[in-house]
């Protein structure tokens, strides 16, 4: 027992030292390893303060660079503004001396004006005349003076320059009717149906009379049967009627049954098969121009117009005629070719709507072409063919050249007896209604007037202004194909006998 209790205390004391020896040991380490946490931690101190104190010191020297350039920048401003003040300064004294020179100049000029005033009346009390007297006077005597002389120049200069241009267009519009060999047949009023025998006028007639009734009513045409053998003639002022009629005829002789209700029928069928050949002869007719991309309904309104006649001639051959003499003039004259052509052949699209629509073909025309989306240029060549709208562009004036062309040839057109004189009489009677006219003629079918004045009261140079006055007259006044030629003959003969 004794044994374990000193081994008990003898293991406490062993215990108790090792515990002392261990603690003095880690004593020593702590303090050491404290000493050196101090010893970095002013280090950082110094670091940070060396740093600190090189930001303060670059930041002052941030700041005087920065106050010196503004210093520099409130010098030249100060700079800036006492010279914008030495020149308001110098603006006002300039201001002031301008001011004062027009002063002065207004004064000046009405100065003058009340010279010149005083002047005038002077001289009017003087000669006795007014100034507009005075002047109307100079004029006059200067005029007198040296009218022979302006007479000749002017002859001269309008003779000169007409030839030339006449020289010129003649070139260009002979090239292109020469080039152009196009044969015109003037429609008339009536078509000839040649029947296979003579026994078919029966049938067609009827029992008293039905057919031949239901057909003029269904076809709005007047069926001659009598005027000579193995023929019907079918009247109408509308040649797609007629037309009509002529191949309603045909079918109804295929068919073999001729009664009111196949009439009807075959009158329908034949509407038909007009509408699809109207839009085949529309295609044709582009397609010989070489005109591409025109909408449908233009062609179908192209194809209507080889039904339609304007004083005889075929209103179709007459666009298409058009078309290719504009085409040929557009190309001597370097305009747009293809407008040209266009333009012609559109020109009298308008005709080929119904008189039920109100308003001229031009009008009718254009608004036609606007609303299928055609080129604006083409419009403005064909809307002045009729000198309704003014000539906007060289292919309009070349469309109105080229209708008068395709109109007024010999062969083209036909007119009455009635309408020949009575141009021709219209004519001569415009001419003969101006002052100092002796007689007036018209020859040349109408193409050209010749006015004999009297010599006494016409002038050389009042004729020069004679002939152009009628012409604007005629051209007001009178309708006519083509141009027509003014001449003013002034002839003064002196006669003296000897005895």
């Amino acid at each position: 027992m004794l044994q374990s209790l000193l081994l008990a205390a003898l293991g406490l004391g062993v215990g108790l030292a090792v515990g002392y020896f261990v603690r003095q040991g880690l004593s020593g380490k702590l303090k050491e390893a404290e000493l050196k946490a101090k010893q970095e931690a002013q280090n950082l101190i110094l670091e940070a303060q060396k740093k600190a104190v090189s930001v303060i010191e670059e930041a002052k020297s941030e700041e005087k660079e920065r106050k010196a350039a503004l210093d520099k920048h409130e010098v030249r401003l100060v700079s800036k503004e006492e010279l914008l003040l030495k020149k308001e300064g110098e603006l006002d004294s300039d201001k002031t001396k301008l001011s004062n020179a027009m002063e002065a100049l207004k004064k000046e000029r009405e100065e003058l004006l009340k010279s010149k005033e005083e002047t005038a009346e002077k001289l009017s009390k003087i000669a006795g005349l007014t100034q507009q007297e005075a002047k109307d006077r100079l004029i006059k005597e200067i005029e007198d003076r040296h009218k022979e002389e302006l007479t000749g120049a002017l002859f001269k200069l309008m003779h000169e320059r007409k030839a030339e241009i006449e020289k010129k267009a003649q070139e260009i519009m002979t090239t292109a009717v020469q080039r152009m060999a196009r044969t015109q047949v003037s429609d008339i009023t009536t078509s000839a149906f040649t029947l296979p025998s003579e026994d078919l006028k029966g049938k067609i007639i009827g029992r008293e009379g039905r057919n031949i009734r239901a057909l003029e009513r269904a076809t709005g045409t007047e069926l001659i049967m009598d005027e000579s053998p193995d023929t019907i003639i079918i009247s109408s002022f509308d040649p797609m009627r007629r037309e009509i009629a002529r191949v309603t005829l045909q079918k109804l002789i295929q068919d073999g049954r001729i009664q009111p209700a196949k009439i009807e029928e075959k009158v329908q069928e034949a509407k038909d098969e007009i509408d699809e050949r109207i839009y085949k002869i529309g295609e044709e007719a582009a397609h010989e121009l070489s005109i591409l991309n025109l909408p449908k309904e233009i062609l179908q309104l192209l194809g209507r117009l080889n039904f339609r006649t304007s004083f005889g001639q075929n209103v179709l051959t007459h666009s298409i005629e058009m078309a290719h003499i504009a085409g040929m003039m557009a190309s001597e004259l370097g305009a747009n070719i293809e407008v040209a052509k266009r333009g012609a052949l559109l020109h009298d699209i308008g005709k080929a709507i119904d008189h039920e629509v109100q308003g001229t073909h031009v009008e009718l025309g254009r608004k036609i072409l606007k609303k299928y989306g055609v080129d604006e240029a083409v419009i403005r060549a064909m809307e002045s063919h009729h000198e309704e709208y003014p000539f906007s562009t060289p292919e309009a004036f070349i469309v109105t050249a080229a209708d008068a062309l395709s109109a007024a040839r010999p062969g083209a057109r036909r007119g009455t007896l009635e309408t020949y004189i009575k141009r021709l009489g219209d004519l001569e009677k415009l001419a003969s209604g101006f002052p100092g006219v002796k007689n007036a003629y018209a020859i040349s079918a109408g193409r050209e007037v010749r006015v004999f004045v009297v010599p006494e009261q016409i002038d050389d140079f009042g004729a020069l202004q004679l002939a152009k006055d009628i012409a604007m007259k005629v051209e007001s006044d009178l309708k006519y194909p083509g141009e027509v030629k003014v001449n003013v003959i002034r002839e003064m003969r002196a006669v003296e006998y000897a005895k």
